[in-house]
């Protein structure tokens, strides 16, 4: 049997098994690093592949493509975009290309063509080039630098006075200065409205008419705006695990971040207490983490990954328990709980929090989290401690800690993508940060566009998780095969 009847088959039977969904239920991470781009810079609008100088990936193509550095000024100075792409692996049954919009902010397309292409389903990786980007600002499309020990001198973000509030706004002036002087003039032009011209420069550099578009988690905030700036350029678009920037308020937007994750650590819990195979089985999960807790803010509990080295308390929320919640490896963050519980005491000691990524002046020139006070800050912190109360200090508070005093120049708005085609909107009901109540929001807000893909399980990410998700997924974006509004898939077993 051909290999696409033997798709469309595999197609039909996940149609069969989806499910209408009746209840309505940040992410930052580190910067990645991407490969050397060894490609000719392409004059603008061109694209010059050549190999990307990974011997373990020889398929793989990078090149650059030549945008403004403000697209305001298009004839302006100019910055080199690093791009990857992957050929269609059956070009006989080739759609085009796909873009893929990366997350964090902070995460390399590149690196992810390069690197991780199995993160890409094996029909979409047959059917179409797959093509991604370094962000402006992100890996090799020119990063943004900062001293090195100005970034370890950041402040705590657990502030106990006003003095405290006003040094960390000074301290946030210092940085986004050093930031710029050493970034160049591309770190006042970092914002997703400015990436939204780059993807469109990209997609007409491919020779495409129209976009094929999937985005992952902040991915998803440029894929929204570009349906909302180019509606009629859009062919396909997948939003997986999706940001909803029309969150209009600070407080709103760290009270839904720290929902959502609470979301997941009641999840673990609750799964903890069924699993027999649980390293915390038949204990009290939440006096455990809670006596961790304690341990970690007197700096008594050992970093299990650096021995002799103690771990804050908000490296263990972060660090330890939300990066597990990503891919719900609820097996593997039960083991870690269980070995620290057991571990010895070190002295009592000061504890730092690890640095946040260059990456955070993209993610305050998106939001605008205006904080007055330190009043005013105590109160969000006691919000989101009653809201999480496992999860105290969650990194949202940190990003708003890291962009007070910082002009914002893409904030919230409501998204109007009224012309766009069909828009999948996909995303898990316990997503630890971009939560279910996200996705709905913004598959509501795109009107007749918006098509809500309910994944019933767990995890930051949800477009392979299953052959119902799958398939469903692949489906839409090879043959614009629209599912019924309101499907959903089955969870995948923890």
């Amino acid at each position: 049997m051909p290999p696409r009847d033997r798709s469309a088959l595999r197609r039909m039977a996940a149609r069969r098994t989806i499910m209408a969904v009746g209840a309505i239920m940040a992410v930052i991470t580190g910067l990645a690093a991407a490969p050397a781009v060894h490609a000719s810079p392409a004059a603008a609008g061109a694209l010059r592949w050549a190999p990307c100088g990974d011997p373990a990936q020889p398929e793989a193509e990078c090149s650059t493509l030549s945008v403004p550095v403000d697209w305001a000024h298009p004839d302006g100075p100019k910055l080199e975009l690093a791009v990857a792409r992957r050929k269609a692996g059956e070009p006989g049954a080739r759609v085009g290309s796909m873009a893929f919009g990366p997350g964090g902010p902070g995460d390399s397309g590149v690196d992810m063509v390069v690197r991780r292409i199995g993160r890409f389903s094996t029909e979409v990786r047959r059917r179409f080039d797959i093509v991604s980007f370094d962000p402006r600002g992100v890996g090799n499309s020119s990063p943004v630098t900062c001293s090195g020990d100005l970034l370890a001198e950041r402040p705590s973000p657990e502030l106990k006075s006003q003095a405290d509030f006003e040094a960390t706004l000074a301290y946030n002036g210092r940085l986004r200065a050093d930031c710029r002087a050493r970034t160049g003039p591309v770190f006042d032009h970092l914002d997703t409205g400015q990436t939204v011209r780059d993807l469109d420069a990209l997609r007409a550099a491919l020779g495409e008419r129209k976009l094929t578009f999937h985005g992952s988690s902040y991915g998803t905030l440029l894929g929204a705006q570009y349906a909302e700036t180019y509606p009629r350029r859009v062919r396909a678009m997948v939003l997986e695990s999706v940001m909803d920037h029309s969150v209009p308020t600070t407080r709103e937007f760290l009270r839904s971040e720290a929902a959502t994750a609470q979301d997941s650590f009641q999840e673990f819990v609750k799964w903890c207490d069924r699993a027999v195979h649980c390293a915390l089985h038949g204990r009290d999960v939440h006096a455990v983490w809670q006596g961790l807790l304690a341990r970690a803010g007197r700096g008594e509990l050992e970093d299990p990954a650096k021995a002799g080295t103690s771990l804050s308390s908000s490296d263990l929320v972060n660090k330890t328990a939300f990066r597990k919640f990503y891919g719900a490896d609820y097996t593997g963050l039960a083991t870690v709980i269980a070995s620290m519980d057991a571990s010895r005491p070190l002295p009592a000691s000061p504890t730092s929090t690890a640095p946040l990524p260059p990456a955070t002046p993209v993610f305050c020139s998106d939001w605008r989290l205006p904080v007055r006070d330190y009043q005013e800050y105590t109160a969000l912190v006691a919000m989101m401690n009653k809201t999480a109360p496992d999860l105290p200090f969650l990194l949202p508070i940190h990003m708003a800690a890291a962009c007070l005093g910082t002009p914002t120049a893409n904030p919230q708005h409501r998204l109007d993508a009224h012309g766009a085609p069909p828009i999948l909107v996909s995303n898990a009901l316990h997503d630890p940060a971009t939560g279910y109540p996200w996705a709905v929001s913004v598959a509501r807000r795109l009107g007749r566009s918006g098509v809500l893909l309910t994944y019933e399980g767990h995890g930051h990410g949800s477009v392979t998780r299953g052959p119902c998700m799958q398939d469903t997924v692949d489906g839409y974006l090879t043959d614009l095969e629209v599912p019924p509004q309101g499907t959903s898939c089955p969870a995948l077993p923890l």
